[in-house]
């Protein structure tokens, strides 16, 4: 059945089916293109008739990745999606993808068992990634946040017109996992998202992620923060862009002659951007900083990881390109790393307690990257807000992408996302892992409602603090506190590789 709703800019055209109504493809800021690259999200231009919503907009302009086979060249991309069930005043959760940064769409995330089975209205948004969304160049206003920018805009839309979905604009959880979750941790500090939403849900986001050299992939640096500041972002993009020759003297200021490079040749360099920079108007401060010195809006926080974070990493970026760690490999790699604590690494992660040394490189950099960042995360919001945190546990997850033979995938970081949200693919959760699913959003739809992931029926969640930092293992065959710092090796991160 065909369902019309009114919205400021216009009436649109969904479609109702038994449990939910959904809506897609719905614009909520003006197709940024020609003057309007790099600038600030501006108001939809209303439509006089019904504008139909029953099939997705435009992903925004990427190029197809193994982890997001997603392609487009159309950066009239900025559109959202609303999957709602009957009734009003419903808790609204509105979903930030991940991707990497310069890849992903909202449409892909089906949303019909979280907003039906639980009572709540889903919002799943593009905003635009890589160098269409975090650019900077010396004299353009805003550079390294037309993305941020977006997602506020996609913010205040719900505000201005959930409502007639039946959701609640006093009532908004903004949620998002890995790139998705890497803003979400933007937002809490981010001026412009003030009062904009009232819970946070960071899934595998990595604001105070420190990453070992070749942590990400074959020859990657050694990050101690994954922020860059608008001054870096600008030098790099000057430099980049003066390689590709896309701005000539005599031919104008360099802002408009940008504005004119095809999105063909933009996108094939849209990775090297795919990270919102601070020091401008959109984020001011690092959230590295601004974080564990409790800068940040109050609200309410669930956060955490999956067990095996990494291995998605290790399995794409090293064994199935062809070169996986062998055991000289793994030593050398420990050693580039952590120098002197190499060997004490060694004997904490011996390779020969492993499947393959690529496994064992995966289980390092999990503990002393991922785990870390979610505990530093952690302790940061708890000292000044409620803050409860999970680890996903289920290492017999169907793998998200296809895994190298012999690469036990794990739980891997993204494995969680098909128990939140159908991707597509075939059902393949058997049982107990629906069972768990069925867990996870009631535990996530309890957050948006009231802060507090706990109601009946459901395991215990105690909130996290310095003095009990308990973290909440999902798990097929058992949801409880554990000991995550045990688990991860905490203490021998700190104690042996403060600087890891």
């Amino acid at each position: 059945m065909e369902d019309i709703v009114e919205l400021d800019s216009g009436r649109v055209r969904g479609r109702t089916f038994e449990e939910h109504r959904l809506f897609q493809g719905i614009p909520y800021a003006a197709p940024p293109v020609g003057e309007l690259r790099w600038s600030s999200p501006q108001p939809v231009e209303p439509w006089p008739d019904v504008r139909d919503a029953t099939a997705p907009g435009n992903p925004c302009p990427q190029l197809p990745q193994d982890f997001a086979d997603i392609a487009s060249l159309d950066e009239d991309c900025l559109f959202l999606n609303v999957t709602a069930p009957g009734g009003g005043r419903k808790p609204v959760m509105v979903w930030l993808h991940g991707g990497g940064g310069a890849n992903g769409e909202g449409a892909i995330f089906d949303a019909r068992r979280l907003a039906a089975a639980e009572d709540v209205v889903v919002v799943t948004p593009n905003s635009r990634l890589g160098i269409f969304g975090n650019f900077g160049y010396p004299g353009l206003a805003g550079g390294g946040g037309f993305g941020l920018e977006d997602q506020q805009a996609v913010l205040r839309w719900v505000q201005r017109n959930i409502g007639e979905f039946g959701g609640d604009p006093g009532n908004v959880t903004l949620f998002g996992e890995s790139y998705g979750g890497l803003n979400v941790s933007a937002h809490l500090v981010a001026p412009g998202s003030a009062g904009l939403f009232h819970r946070a849900i960071v899934q595998s986001g990595f604001a105070l992620l420190r990453a070992p050299a070749n942590g990400w992939a074959p020859g990657s640096p050694e990050l101690p923060t994954m922020w860059m500041s608008t001054v870096e972002l600008e030098a790099l993009a000057e430099h980049l862009v003066g390689e590709l020759g896309w701005v000539r003297p005599g031919q104008g200021p360099a802002i408009e002659q940008l504005r004119r490079v095809p999105v063909e040749q933009l996108v094939n360099v849209s990775s090297v951007f795919s990270r919102p920079a601070f020091g401008g108007a959109v984020l001011p401060e690092s959230p590295v900083r601004a974080l564990p010195a409790g800068r940040f809006h109050r609200v309410p926080v669930l956060t955490g990881g999956t067990r095996d974070e990494a291995r998605l990493f290790t399995a794409l970026f090293w064994d199935a390109a062809g070169q996986p760690i062998t055991a000289d490999g793994y030593d050398k790699l420990l050693a580039e790393a952590f120098d002197a604590a190499a060997d004490d690494v060694a004997q904490q992660y011996p390779a020969d307690a492993y499947p393959t040394p690529s496994v064992a490189w995966a289980d390092v950099v999990g503990d002393c990257a991922w785990a870390r960042s979610v505990w530093d995360f952690a302790h940061a919001l708890s000292a000044d807000t409620a803050t409860y945190v999970y680890e996903f546990a289920d290492r017999d997850a169907p793998p998200v992408v296809p895994f190298p033979p012999g690469f036990p995938p794990g739980a891997h970081h993204s494995a969680e996302v098909p128990y939140q949200f159908d991707l597509g693919e075939p059902a393949s959760l058997n049982d107990a892992q629906r069972r768990l699913a069925a867990t996870m959003n009631r535990y996530w739809a309890n957050f948006a409602r009231s802060g507090d992931p706990n109601g009946p029926d459901l395991p215990g969640w105690p909130r996290f603090s310095a003095a009990e930092p308990r973290v909440q293992s999902l798990h097929p065959d058992e949801i409880a506190g554990i000991d995550f710092a045990a688990r991860h090796r905490l203490e021998f991160w700190a104690r042996r590789v403060s600087g890891a």
